[in-house]
């Protein structure tokens, strides 16, 4: 009984770090550390950092990788899906809304005008992003050199392929500098292959299903499953994998530009995690199917975005202990963190080019990004006052 209340009020923490936690995995992880280290004990401090560091390593969402690892930890794998499943609904729920609003407002031919703002602030958000994750994790020679030639080589070749290849092709390179790591103690690696398998085989059977029924919410669901797959650095790095894909990718063009930026803004100022746009974009690739088709849409891309993280979490975190100690592993992420680095920065210029490059609009991002490393004012409240001055603009104009 006594195990079953510890579990009912953890699930509890993790509803209130879903409405609360903004800002993205590094304010997660401060958050998580505030409830679950301090306040409740699950864990020690350095139990914290380690999941987290590993959470790193692997693609997906960092944060939701790391709550869930703690679920897992704490009560095996029904109470860590338990805890993906609250973790995610709300900023999920919030972000379908948004979608069905931005649908509803275009069927009645209604004036975007009032998001005009929020287009170029998503941009300055990117920018940050970008600088943050350079500030935190770029600090060798090679990593400068990996993180600009990522960002030249996702500039030039926007296909939704090119990313996940100079991840791997970057981590790689480092793997060779495996030799500037400690030696460790080396330990037999017994690994378990039962989550690996289920990863594998759910990412083969959506895409011959996709293949063979050409269904858009199976196709949409092994979209983001495959980009799930593959994403290291959070949702940063995601937003220029679905830009590419979502809204340049010939054969697709599921968003405009406009609807794509407005989105990623709103997804800012949520809490909870960034990966939750998902939904946004599945919920609009599926429109034309009505409110219950774009709920569908909403449903499989949230789903295929966040499985693929949580299986490899479960599949790894099995045999970790031995795995770190190997140097090659540790090595193989300073190319991954460059080259993800350079993919958002690269994506900071991508979305501000379908803009009109007026001085409003680059005012904007740059008052955004500026907000953002110097103030302490919360992003909701930012993106709450670009729309704010929208609808201001639009009326004055009106007039």
């Amino acid at each position: 009984m006594i195990q079953r209340v510890r579990y009912y009020i953890f699930l509890r923490d993790v509803l209130m770090l879903a409405v609360s936690t903004f800002g993205g995995p590094q304010a997660h992880l401060a958050h998580f550390q505030k409830v679950l280290v301090d306040k409740r004990k699950y864990l020690t401090d350095d139990e914290l950092m380690e999941i987290n560091s590993l959470c790193q390593i692997l693609p997906g969402p960092t944060s939701t990788q790391t709550l869930t690892a703690i679920g897992f930890k704490l009560g095996g794998p029904n109470l860590a899906y338990l805890t993906l499943l609250i973790w995610i609904l709300p900023a999920v729920s919030l972000m379908t809304l948004a979608a069905l609003i931005m649908s509803g407002i275009e069927e009645k031919n209604w004036s975007l005008e009032f998001t005009r703002f929020i287009q170029p602030m998503a941009v300055g958000f990117v920018s940050y992003g970008a600088y943050a994750i350079i500030q935190k994790t770029v600090r060798t020679k090679t990593g400068i050199v990996l993180m600009i030639v990522a960002a030249i080589l996702s500039y030039l070749i926007q296909t939704p392929y090119v990313f996940p290849a100079i991840l791997l092709g970057s981590g790689m390179l480092t793997a060779l500098k495996y030799k500037d790591q400690p030696k460790e103690e080396k330990t037999k690696i017994v690994v378990p292959w039962a989550n690996f398998l289920l990863w594998a085989g759910v990412l083969i059977f959506a895409a011959a299903l996709g293949g063979i029924t050409k269904a858009l919410p199976v196709r949409l669901f092994e979209n983001f499953y495959r980009n799930g797959s593959l994403i290291f650095g959070g949702g940063q790095v995601l937003t220029p994998l679905l830009y590419t894909e979502f809204v340049q990718y010939a054969p697709k063009h599921y968003l405009s530009s406009e609807e794509f930026l407005s989105g990623y803004a709103v997804a800012q100022s949520l809490p909870g995690p960034v990966f939750s746009f998902s939904a946004y974009i599945g919920a609009l690739s599926m429109r034309d199917s009505g409110t219950g088709g774009e709920i569908i849409g909403a449903l499989m891309a949230s789903f295929g975005i966040f499985l693929p993280g949580t299986f490899l979490i479960f599949f790894v975190i099995r045999f970790w202990e031995s795995l770190k100690r190997y140097r090659a592993v540790r090595a193989s992420l300073e190319g991954i963190t460059a080259a993800s680095a350079g993919l958002v920065a690269a994506s900071a210029v991508i979305l501000f080019q379908p803009l009109e490059h007026t001085l409003m609009n680059f005012g904007v991002a740059i008052a955004t990004f500026l907000l953002l490393t110097f103030s302490k004012v919360p992003s909701p409240f930012i993106i709450l006052g670009g729309l704010l001055l929208g609808f201001v603009v639009r009326w004055a104009t009106s007039l």
